[in-house]
């Protein structure tokens, strides 16, 4: 196996305030793109080069190929800070920094397949296993499958892609197969309502044969160090369990977007009067019991994701792995906070009356882009709210991923 070229930008020195620095340095021109972004319905590549100079993506990737390393709460902090800037941007920067722990799970080869040739390469994913199917083949797997909401895919490298492997019509695997971009298609589908900017098209393949190495087991990734790359990424962040907590990488574009809304409420607020009384519209009680409610489910939100990320990390250094109680607490809690930003995002629309119909308001925009990333499987409280409640009364609950 040959050694990381460390001759390629590396940002192994730079740590956690640095990192949140260069990241709200960026928030004024991500507003400012956000329309653009949203009209050209991907990532801009202008702020994809800004955000590959600051080293962003690579805040979970290990030091060994010049990633930060960061411990697993930098996952929730910078994106959300980025979402400050542009919703879409921060559910991207979330999704290529996930992708890069993940990879880091992989066997050592398909690491170096990667990173030894551009550690900076975007990693795309489709992450629903039924979409997917895979038979066992000699050396590796066949697999074929259409993917919907592949974000960030424009501009990715490679992807991983979920699917199922049967033993005819018996599910004995899930697996997550890495692919390079010339191995699948891309259909340009994403007409949507909101998150635009992220570009989340379809990807489709068939036949496709993957080597063993590049298909991992998520059954190895449930906590501990089973993962195929424990070895050489020995750092307790890499075992966080994935399918817990996968979703805290996109919840931060929902908090971010409900933080800049209430800053550009309260922005507007100050220098606003009504047309009809000449008052000042922050001296009505209506308005400030909005823009209060609106705060206070932003910063709960902002304290319920925050914990889980920190208490997992210390149940990983700790070599716990939790119970399915305490995994589906977390997935409940992730839900009902992106509710909460929902929610905080619904009251501060509600303020802007006429205005908010225009597609010149920022907050129209923000509000479209709440609804359209709370739709997330992940986000589904009716879900996970009621798995963990049945377990926490006593039922039984089974995933296999989990």
């Amino acid at each position: 196996m040959n050694a990381p070229d460390k001759r390629r930008a590396s940002f192994a020195d730079v740590g956690y305030e640095e990192a949140l620095r260069r990241a709200s340095e960026l928030v004024p021109v991500l507003r400012e793109r956000a329309r653009k972004a949203e009209e050209a319905r991907t990532m801009l590549p202008e702020t994809e080069t800004d955000i590959h100079r600051a080293g962003l993506f690579r805040i979970l990737q290990p030091k060994r190929y010049g990633g930060m390393e960061l411990d697993y709460v930098a996952l929730f902090d910078i994106p959300a800070e980025i979402g400050r800037g542009c919703a879409s941007t921060a559910w991207n920067v979330g999704n290529y920094a996930i992708h890069h722990h993940m990879l880091a799970l992989y066997d050592e080869r398909a690491q170096e397949e990667v990173w030894g040739e551009n550690p900076d390469a975007g990693i795309a994913s489709g992450i629903a296993y039924p979409q997917g199917r895979a038979r066992k083949v000699d050396g590796g797997y066949e697999i074929s499958g259409h993917w919907n909401f592949s974000s960030g895919v424009v501009g990715a490298d490679w992807n991983m892609l979920a699917v199922m492997v049967r033993d005819g019509d018996r599910v004995v695997d899930h697996r997550m197969c890495l692919v390079p971009r010339s191995d699948y298609e891309i259909i340009d589908d994403w007409h949507v309502l909101g998150m635009r900017g992220t570009g989340s098209r379809s990807v489709r393949t068939k036949d496709l044969f993957v080597p063993e190495h590049r298909a991992l087991s998520m059954y190895t990734c449930r906590g501990g160090a089973d993962f195929p790359g424990a070895k050489v990424n020995p750092n307790p962040m890499f075992r966080v369990p994935i399918s817990t907590l996968g979703s805290h990488c996109l919840a931060p574009a929902a908090l971010g977007n409900a933080q800049a809304a209430l800053e550009l409420t309260c922005e507007a607020i100050k220098a606003r009067s009504t047309n009809y009384t000449g008052m000042r519209m922050r001296d009505f009680q209506t308005v400030q019991l909005r823009v209060g409610a609106a705060g206070a489910r932003i910063d709960a939100a902002r304290l319920v994701l925050r914990q889980d990320c920190i208490e997992a990390q210390r149940m990983a250094e700790a070599d716990h792995i939790g119970t399915v109680e305490e995994k589906l607490r977390i997935k409940r809690n992730v839900a009902y906070a992106v509710q909460l930003c929902t929610e905080a995002v619904d009251l501060l629309h509600a303020m802007a009356g006429a205005n908010g119909i225009y597609d010149s308001y920022p907050i129209q925009r923000m509000f479209r882009d709440a609804h359209s990333l709370g739709a997330h499987i992940g986000f589904a409280f009716d879900a996970h709210g009621s798995a963990w409640g049945l377990v926490a009364m006593g039922g039984e609950f089974s995933s296999p991923t989990l």
